[in-house]
């Protein structure tokens, strides 16, 4: 049986990295070709040939053994941890899979998307392929949401437990945590989480011990403290 193709963008970007993550931690990398496009500066994402694929032309985009597409981190990442065997990362019970799912809203929404707005309103690096918008004050409004928010999951943390739902590994809400602090830090952001808040820094340390933690970012994201 062929492998499942996944196409991505490099490890700074954030959607495709909590995919890249969950494989990673559930041991499926190797069964899963991926190909990463070209986002900065080709755009490859938003040519005709992606969007045949993915019509709004983002990644990850899972190309399925019937020909068909599946797009979204979420949904991709609950197909994969569903037809792969190993511990489910979005949770074994139904509570459980609940939970994963409130805080990996919570996360997504009020942290990585907010951090994600501002990267885009606030700067032009990407190139006119894929940044069509300035709004500065948009762009600090999103940021401040986003530390309110943080403050919020620090204060969840606070009571010692390692992972958001309390167990003993990582589920999905905590590879979008994950890598909202990476995204954070990266480039222009200028908003690091894990230097602003104490539980969030020890949370981003537990995450970076991990072996799954440094295959996902083993091309570095853009930032020093893992190049290398």
């Amino acid at each position: 049986m062929p492998k499942l193709r996944l196409y991505t963008s490099p490890a700074a970007f954030p959607n495709p990295q909590r995919v890249r993550l969950l494989m990673h931690e559930k041991g499926i990398a190797g069964e899963i070709e991926e190909v990463i496009l070209n986002m900065a500066p080709g755009g490859e994402q938003r040519g005709w040939q992606h969007l045949t694929r993915n019509p709004w032309g983002e990644t990850p985009t899972l190309e399925l053994p019937d020909g068909g597409y599946l797009a979204e981190s979420t949904a991709i990442g609950r197909y994969l941890d569903a037809n792969f065997p190993g511990r489910k990362i979005m949770g074994e019970t139904a509570l459980e899979q609940a939970q994963d799912t409130m805080w990996d809203s919570r996360v997504w929404v009020q942290i990585l998307y907010r951090i994600t707005t501002m990267f885009h309103v606030l700067h032009s690096g990407l190139g006119p392929k894929l940044e069509l918008t300035h709004n500065a004050a948009w762009g600090e409004h999103c940021r401040k949401e986003a530390l309110a928010h943080a403050g919020l999951v620090d204060r969840h943390l606070s009571d010692g437990r390692d992972w958001l739902l309390g167990g003993d590994g990582p589920t999905f809400a905590d590879m979008t945590l994950c890598t909202a602090i990476a995204f954070s830090k990266f480039g222009p952001n200028h908003t690091p989480l894990d230097e602003r808040f104490e539980q969030l820094d020890r949370f981003w340390r537990t995450c970076k011990a991990r072996d799954s933690f440094k295959a996902a970012y083993a091309d570095g994201a853009g930032l020093a403290e893992l190049g290398g």
